[in-house]
């Protein structure tokens, strides 16, 4: 790993640790704190999603023409901004502006810091760059939790002004860390095109609109956040505390248990999948969270005791866990691995604004979850099945070299490029170009 490389997740660590001292406590600080209500606490979560969407839109564009520096730059002092004046505020209106602040800096860091490590490494050493990013974002959320929790007092309101203080001063830590970062090359707006002649044309979302691959990576994306982290803090809690029962500090530990299976396995599952097809591992994902859904309907059956009841529904939580370890080296590098030259930061916004739209529409689990938990559960049943579906019909637009990253590193070494014949010059070209922006 390059220094350059090295700062780029140091700072997205510092920066995960900031936002973990605020996320758990967002809704009672609106809603109890300022003595705002469900409705105003509900209103600011709808912000700092409106935030993303209307600011992801325009980011790719910008990042392939300016390059991702100074768009973390940027987005960092704009989250800063809004974190701090988000722990001062004390009416909805001041609240609602400064969420939607906070919801769009953080969003466009995502692509932005995304086009970093994709500048920064190789088709052979992508994967295991995104996975160190995963790793370490989690890491950093949890530690800033379980710290943030031990500050924050109801009674209070200046311990929670602390905590958006110091994701502020987070924010600020990252923009003067990727400062520092001296990338590998500098981006010129006449680079900013891509240079695949099929793709060639019209603006970027039409390019990318007409990229198959691409777009059906997109939709088994939004199937996957939706059916996953959608409903982490919405539909499943619901399910979990109205039909399964589950006490609020046994969701506490099903959500420990979710980092923790992350933390753990996160390395060890990279071994087993960064030489295999993404698609297939994506495939199998889908599989394993069938099988947390299962789980979590059976906590919700009552037929055994709340102990059994608990320790479902945080096994269902802890696998989630294991299918994230299983994709944060899979989903990200593919997204670079389909985007031509000059469109590295237009792929990685699209895919971070169905991410943020998916999110967005995971409470509508909640009804489901709460009112009608058997449907519930059979619905995302149905989903997680679905996602394996989509992952081997996705896998059938892929080139080898996009679905098996390891063949770059066969090709790169002198190995067996596979047999002869019409396929394999342009299976060797593909693994061989590097990825720019």
């Amino acid at each position: 790993m390059g220094a350059a490389m090295r700062r780029i997740q140091a700072g997205n660590a510092l920066t995960a640790f900031g936002i973990g001292f605020t996320v758990p406590f967002l809704y009672i600080y609106v809603a109890q704190v300022r003595g705002l209500g469900s409705m105003a606490a509900t209103s600011a979560f709808v912000a700092f999603a409106l935030g993303a969407l209307v600011a992801l839109p325009l980011t790719g564009r910008v990042i392939d023409r300016r390059g991702p520096v100074p768009v973390v730059i940027g987005a960092a002092v704009a989250a800063s901004v809004g974190a701090l004046s988000l722990g001062l505020s004390t009416g909805i209106v001041p609240i609602l502006l400064s969420a939607l602040t906070l919801g769009a800096g953080q969003a466009v860091m995502q692509p932005a810091l995304a086009t970093m490590i994709v500048w920064c490494s190789t088709p052979s050493s992508r994967t295991r760059a995104f996975a160190l990013q995963f790793f370490m974002q989690n890491l950093g959320l949890g530690i800033g939790g379980l710290i943030g929790g031990q500050i924050v007092d109801e009674t209070r309101p200046g311990s929670f002004t602390l905590l958006f203080g110091i994701e502020a001063v987070m924010f600020l830590v990252l923009a003067g860390v990727i400062l520092t970062v001296k990338m590998p090359h500098a981006p010129v707006i006449k680079d900013a095109t891509p240079k695949d002649p099929a793709q060639a044309g019209g603006s970027g979302w039409k390019r990318l609109l007409g990229h198959q691959a691409m777009v059906k990576l997109l939709v088994l994306g939004f199937v996957i956040f939706f059916a996953c982290y959608g409903q982490f803090e919405s539909g499943l809690a619901a399910f979990g505390t109205e039909a399964a029962g589950i006490s609020p500090s046994t969701l506490g530990f099903a959500l420990a248990a979710n980092t923790g299976a992350i933390v753990v396995a996160q390395f060890v599952v990279l071994r087993l999948v960064e030489k295999r097809r993404r698609s297939r591992v994506i495939a199998l994902v889908g599989l394993i969270w069938t099988v947390a859904w299962v789980i979590a309907g059976f906590s919700g059956l009552g037929h055994g005791s709340a102990m059994m009841a608990a320790a479902a529904f945080v096994t269902t939580y802890a696998l989630f866990g294991i299918g994230e370890a299983m994709l944060s080296p899979t989903l990200a590098p593919l997204v670079a691995d389909l985007a031509p030259e000059g469109s590295v930061g237009q792929y990685n916004s699209a895919f971070a604004l169905v991410k943020q739209m998916a999110l967005a529409l995971g409470p509508l689990g909640v009804p489901l979850g709460a009112g009608v938990p058997l449907l519930y559960i059979g619905i995302f049943i149905a989903v997680s099945l679905g996602i394996a579906w989509l992952a081997l019909r996705l896998g059938k637009q892929l080139t080898p070299a996009q679905d098996n990253p390891s063949l770059s590193r066969v090709v790169a070494q002198g190995g067996p490029a596979g047999p002869a014949g019409p396929a394999g010059p342009a299976v060797v070209a593909k693994a061989a170009e590097p990825v720019h922006a």
